[in-house]
């Protein structure tokens, strides 16, 4: 049985897609800046960095943990009133 979870930011993303948008966004420079793990820091790659954090959960959230910051970020510039 499929559960179904209307709430969580992350439910059906993959994290190519989560990976895709973060370095689109920020850039390998930045993100080992803001999360310093090595496949961030040597020769980068969204391949590498898959293979990584699939296999090291803490790294895993904290990828998540920007991405859901990433997403708040997004929302709160699209809704906070213009100035003229």
């Amino acid at each position: 049985m499929i559960q179904e979870q209307p709430k969580n930011p992350l439910h059906g993303l993959t994290l190519v897609a989560i990976m895709t948008e973060l370095v689109e966004a920020y850039g390998f420079e930045d993100l080992s800046q803001r999360i310093p793990i090595r496949c961030f820091t040597h020769d980068p790659s969204i391949q590498s960095s898959l293979k990584f954090l699939r296999r090291t959960p803490w790294a895993r959230e904290k990828v998540e943990g920007l991405y859901l910051w990433h997403l708040r970020e997004q929302n709160r510039r699209t809704k906070s009133p213009q100035s003229m």
